[in-house]
């Protein structure tokens, strides 16, 4: 399995980052991508190494991180980073309006910058999303010339939602709210294409059930890979396999 959305370089995972990486190899996870929060990620990043698992780096400003004044080398920043060969992916990048909208226009420019970059390279972008989705799709439908591939994060959408995301070439990340009793992401997911879908864990953050308010880790994604096989009732084998093969195609690995 392929975790594609990991903060393990995170300090909440301090002390006991060797465990952590162990029950993740047990788990049958071989590979990790880790999404920058900011240029001071990737530094913590480069540290990370344990055997058995590889670590794909992606750079990028989240969008809770985006500051009054966008810096005016973002792009160049961006681009130094994200054309080095163990750069895998441009993000995490995104629009989230569940804390503030007091930069909104910030977080869109910043959004832009991103989809530059990753068109520019040709690698994926990974968008973060919370309670914008209309700006988001449309933003990505704006800035869509046929380059852009990327992930939304954290799929919680609607069917409709999920197929327009789909369609103008984005993939669908499945991570810990899908095995939530009452969210009804299943309920969506079951109505959109398994091909487009990849697994993600979001660790710390967004444990899947039965781990829900514990802290994430890599090794829980296999709770996440179960609901989906149960979803389209296939194996877990399968989903593995897909999901898998899915996640090396996009990123190019």
């Amino acid at each position: 399995m392929i975790d594609t959305h990991s903060h393990l370089y995170l300090d909440k995972f301090d002390e006991d980052r060797e465990e952590v990486n162990r029950r993740a190899v047990e788990a049958g996870v071989q590979g990790i991508f880790l999404p920058a929060i900011d240029f001071e990620s990737i530094p913590k990043m480069e540290k990370l190494e344990y055997p058995g698992l590889t670590f794909y780096k992606m750079a990028g400003i989240h969008p809770c991180d985006v500051p009054e004044k966008l810096p005016e080398d973002l792009e160049y920043k961006l681009m130094e980073y994200c054309s080095r060969d163990d750069f895998y992916g441009v993000g995490e990048t995104g629009l989230d309006y569940h804390w503030s909208t007091e930069r909104v226009e910030q977080q869109k420019e910043s959004l832009r910058i991103h989809c530059k970059v990753a068109k520019t390279l040709g690698k994926p972008i990974i968008i973060h999303n919370r309670e914008s989705t209309d700006d988001m799709l449309e933003l990505v439908e704006d800035e869509q010339d046929g380059r852009l591939t990327g992930i939304w994060h954290c799929f919680n959408g609607t069917v409709e939602e999920g197929k327009r995301a789909v369609d103008m070439g984005l993939h669908l990340g499945i991570g810990g709210v899908v095995t939530f009793k009452n969210g009804g992401v299943d309920k969506t997911v079951a109505q959109l294409p398994l091909d487009k879908m990849i697994l993600e864990t979001d660790a710390p953050y967004l444990s899947p059930t039965p781990k829900r308010g514990k802290r994430n880790e890599p090794a829980f994604m296999r709770y996440t890979a179960q609901k989906l096989a149960d979803i389209f009732e296939i194996s877990l084998e399968e989903i593995d396999a897909k999901t898998t093969e899915t996640a090396r195609q996009l990123f190019g690995i």
